[in-house]
């Protein structure tokens, strides 16, 4: 063996490698700049969608969708990568391209292609002149998308467009009449959740637009799945495509139609990987433990994660009806309703400290009201619901004298948004009439406004599969109403365990708020008093929170104290369900 220089690697012999310790970070990028990444972190999974193009005008094509790619890995110098976020394009303009910048160069997608222009994805002809735009400009494979779709005219009487290309489709043909009556829909973009699971707008990027269509009769072309918009007719002016999803604009209708509509910004999705492939120097090792760089096993974990409901509003003396409370702050991966559904955590074996959030204590009068408390496991914070004078994870409803709308809700914000606003009051204003309260906010949907004759409605909780079987969790607290002589009906509780309102309709009485379900994060109800004995009446308390985490198979769990549980689903995955505050092992 040749002696001197001294080997660095201790005399192994074996391919010198890069190390990436990016503990599966998944990050969302819908602005341009430089980003920085963890320390470790030198190569990620990007998914790269370039800006949509704007719609055609005057019956025009639909716009072409920005061009979509998955690039597996992208090799970094440094923890951080310059990002470009290509703009819709406007004014009947192609989108721009989007580009992250890796150790071998920019890599990028194609801006949209405009009416019967060539882009990402191609833009559809107009009417039956011209040709429809070609896709994947880039000349990339797998592809970026499509071309749109062909238009059609009865001369004198109507015409329609194609519309645009979609990632995962061509733009439709137009239709009817000598295919002339109906826009071509635009083409489907792609679902790319698998690869970025919770990612926004429920993972589906990139969709074409809509064409557009005049004369008697005729109808724009559907919007492509994936942020695309609708072609129109007549008069109407193009629809804007959704923002930050490369999707084409829709054509706009005949004149005097205004301009034509936008289409969606770009989006970029980083995956932090963990690599540590090949030889390596116990030299280059130690160093990387040192650091905190060197790639440690990590369990992917799904979780929910459900705040205490706030109490309802308490009916104080005189002639009165509290707001339903807010339901506790609903935060989740995996399961549930797509659009809230957040990115899994990638956890490090070891212990978890996890907090149940109490519902927050019902009372009498305005004063004597509480809100929920929060949750928490690991990085996860779902808020407290409000009671019916705050906002929280989701807002309380607003008492008679509120005008809707109610408290606010997702207060602190996250996203995606951990609950809705409640609803407003209402008072009739004299003796006879209604005075009710508006509903609590719920994690799908606001709380309703209390109309002429009841409570407001709390706002619908969200369905969620984690255990397996469908439960609703984080409705909103429903509205109390007081009739005074003139019937008036409680508010229901919204569905995942809000609470009723009270009513109270013949003086003097009162009537206690429904307080929310335990381990729901439900609101309380209101409390109603029409000229009750004693002064005011207790309102409902909001139900407590509850975290439920779930890992695969091949991972162990454990819980304390005992009150909480564990179980196996029937596919092999691992469930841990936390009623009370505790500690949750990863093994």
């Amino acid at each position: 063996m040749p002696r001197g220089g001294g080997n660095l690697n201790g005399g192994v012999i074996g391919k010198t490698n890069v190390t990436s310790f990016g503990k599966c970070t998944q990050t969302v990028h819908t602005s341009s700049g430089t980003k920085t990444f963890q320390t470790g972190t030198r190569a990620v999974k990007t998914l790269i969608v370039a800006g949509g193009a704007s719609g055609g005008s005057d019956q025009g094509g639909g716009g072409g969708a920005g061009g979509l790619r998955i690039i597996c890995e992208v090799s970094l110098s440094t923890n951080s990568a310059p990002i470009v976020i290509g703009a819709g394009g406007t004014a009947k303009g192609s989108g721009s391209n989007s580009s992250i910048v890796g150790t071998c160069g920019t890599i990028s997608s194609t801006g949209g292609g405009a009416q019967a222009t060539s882009g990402g994805s191609g833009g559809g002809q107009y009417a039956a002149s011209g040709s429809a735009g070609t896709g994947n400009a880039g000349g990339f494979s797998p592809p970026e998308g499509n071309n749109g779709g062909t238009g059609g005219i009865i001369p004198g009487c109507s015409q329609a467009s194609g519309g645009g290309g979609g990632s995962g489709g061509v733009g439709g043909n137009s239709g009817g009449s000598s295919n002339a009556k109906s826009g071509g829909a635009g083409g489907a973009g792609t679902d790319v959740s698998p690869s970025f699971p919770g990612a926004p707008n429920s993972g589906v990027y990139a969709g074409g637009g809509g064409g557009g269509a005049g004369g008697p009769g005729t109808s724009g072309g559907a919007a492509g799945p994936g942020g695309g918009s609708a072609g129109t007719t007549c008069s109407t002016g193009g629809n804007n495509a959704t923002a930050n999803t490369g999707g084409g604009a829709g054509g706009s209708g005949n004149p005097p139609a205004p301009s034509a509509g936008n289409g969606g910004s770009g989006i970029v999705i980083t995956r932090e990987l963990n690599k540590a492939s090949g030889v390596w120097s116990m030299q280059s090792q130690f160093q990387a433990k040192s650091q905190g760089t060197w790639p440690q096993f990590l369990v992917s974990i799904d979780y929910m994660v459900v705040a205490g409901g706030g109490s309802g509003g308490g009916g104080a003396a005189g002639n009165r009806a509290g707001g339903g409370g807010g339901a506790g702050g609903y935060r989740a991966s995996g399961y549930g309703p797509s659009p809230l559904q957040g990115t899994a955590l990638q956890l490090e074996k070891g212990p978890y400290d996890v907090t149940i959030g109490a519902g927050g204590a019902g009372g009498a009068g305005y004063l004597n009201q509480n809100n929920g408390n929060a949750s928490t496991f690991s990085t996860i914070t779902s808020a407290g619901g409000g009671n019916s004078c705050n906002a929280g994870g989701s807002g309380g409803g607003k008492a008679t004298t509120g005008s809707a709308p109610g408290r606010a809700g997702n207060t602190p914000p996250t996203d995606p948004p951990q609950g809705n606003p409640g609803g407003g009051g209402f008072s009739q204003g004299a003796v006879p009439g209604v005075f009710a309260g508006g509903g609590g906010g719920g994690a799908t949907a606001a709380g309703s406004n209390a109309p002429p004759t009841a409570g407001g409605a709390g706002g619908a909780g969200a369905p969620n599969t984690i255990l397996g079987p469908a439960t609703t969790y984080a409705g909103g607290g429903g509205g109390a109403a007081q009739g005074d002589g003139t019937p008036a009906s409680p508010g229901a509780g919204g569905a995942g365990g809000g609470g009723a309102g009270g009513k109270s309709n013949t003086a003097p009485s009162t009537s206690a708020g429904t307080s929310g379900t335990t381990n729901t994060g439900g609101g309380g109800g209101g409390a109603a008093n029409d000229n009750g004995p004693g002064g005011g009446v207790t309102s409902g308390s909001g139900g407590s929170g509850i975290v439920i985490v779930r890992a695969p198979s091949a991972a162990t769990l454990a819980v304390s104290p005992g009150t909480n549980s564990t179980s196996t689903h029937p596919g092999g995955d691992k469930l841990a369900t936390f009623t009370v505050s505790g500690t949750l092992t990863i093994s």
